[in-house]
């Protein structure tokens, strides 16, 4: 398959390499990272006006078209600066399941707002327990008159405290781990009867602990059809991991260039480090690893809007088996070359070896992702 990029993917990808390399050098991100929310609230509304928000929103909805190629050309770029700023909760996850399921109102009143900076989502879908299932839903949701309740739990919500609404997988049928039942509500952030315990995660991120009790949402903030969310879930997932195996495709680049330029600055033995065999060896490994990651992460984006979900599952998760195995190898590496130094705050590298370890486990680690690969 031909993963070439046209001139309009050539172009984002230029554009937001030398954006970033100028407004977001990694000593800005760590200052981000230490603040409260975690993110830049300017630097979202500018990632707005150069249009990154609404890729894959429709050009009349105020976005500007795309796919999840798209997407990936652009998390490959955010890998590489480490950019901290919720896109994935906001326009991967949350603008792709009202894309995907929302009714036209909801499109026409949600997605312009997400495009425009102006609203950011957060998608609760993991409970305790759950062991990556997105069909584990413990959470109730009864009808009430023309309305649901909701009481249940949610684990790890990513940028549920900066959200302003939040999209919720609950049970209206069946039991915890039944394929059908599920169905998707939009609430406010703010609803009467939701709580969060907000925490930062080891790489830098933010994410919620959240908890409904007895929380009201009318029938018109019901997104998709009632009792059949699962499909929809499960295709948003899949963009998710696309766009998070192209991150982590950025990220291992970045890795592999910034040890290259520092075994050829480092010097032992009054000659350098790089023009020693083994980290030759090294660095060539690292290499492949980082090249193969690539490309099946582009091949996971391109069958990520695949309507044909066999056919899109085994694509991403064979691209998640990669990005899992290489991440670490390619992390483990760069830590040894740097030496000791390599893990201090001071250097990007631990900080993308954090990333790396998460984007591992999100969304399902190498286990599962072998699993669901072979259809087990």
């Amino acid at each position: 398959m031909d993963f070439t990029l046209n001139e309009e993917q050539k172009l984002l990808k230029d554009s937001a390499e030398r954006f970033l390399e100028k407004e977001y050098p990694f000593a800005y991100r760590r200052r981000l990272i230490a603040t409260d929310e975690g993110f830049s609230r300017r630097t979202w509304k500018a990632f707005a006006g150069l249009g990154w928000l609404g890729i894959g929103i429709p050009e009349d909805l105020g976005g500007i078209g795309g796919s999840a190629v798209e997407t990936a050309v652009l998390m490959e770029a955010f890998g590489g600066a480490l950019v901290a700023e919720p896109y994935l909760a906001t326009c991967v996850l949350g603008g792709g399941l009202i894309r995907l399921a929302g009714t036209p109102a909801q499109r026409k009143a949600l997605l312009p707002a997400v495009a425009a900076g102006d609203l950011m989502l957060a998608f609760a879908f993991a409970e305790p327990g759950g062991r990556y299932d997105p069909a584990h839903v413990d959470t109730r949701a009864g009808k009430e008159g023309g309305d649901f309740i909701l009481d249940g739990r949610k684990g790890v919500v990513f940028h549920a405290a900066t959200a302003d609404k939040i999209i919720v997988a609950a049970r209206t049928a069946g039991s915890t781990r039944d394929r059908g039942g599920i169905t998707l509500f939009l609430m406010d952030s703010g609803a009467k009867g939701l709580a969060r315990r907000d925490y930062p995660t080891v790489d830098g991120q933010r994410a919620a602990e959240v908890t409904l009790k007895a929380v009201r949402v009318a029938a018109e903030n019901v997104i998709g059809e009632v009792d059949g969310a699962l499909p929809v879930i499960e295709h948003a997932i899949d963009l998710g991991i696309a766009a998070v195996t192209a991150e982590a495709a950025g990220m291992m680049a970045a890795l592999t260039k910034q040890t290259l330029d520092y075994l050829k600055a480092r010097r032992q033995f009054g000659r350098p480090l790089s023009d020693f065999q083994v980290p030759q060896h090294r660095m060539v490994d690292m290499f492949v690893a980082a090249e193969l990651s690539k490309s099946m992460a582009y091949m996971a984006a391109v069958r990520a809007d695949d309507g044909d979900a066999a056919a899109r599952g085994r694509a991403v998760s064979a691209a998640k088996v990669q990005i899992g195995k290489a991440g670490r190898f390619i992390g483990q590496q760069a830590v040894q070359l740097h030496g000791g130094m390599g893990m201090t705050d001071e250097l990007p590298v631990g900080h993308y070896f954090k990333r790396l370890t998460m984007i591992d486990t999100l969304f399902g680690d190498v286990d599962f992702h072998l699993r669901r690969f072979a259809g087990g």
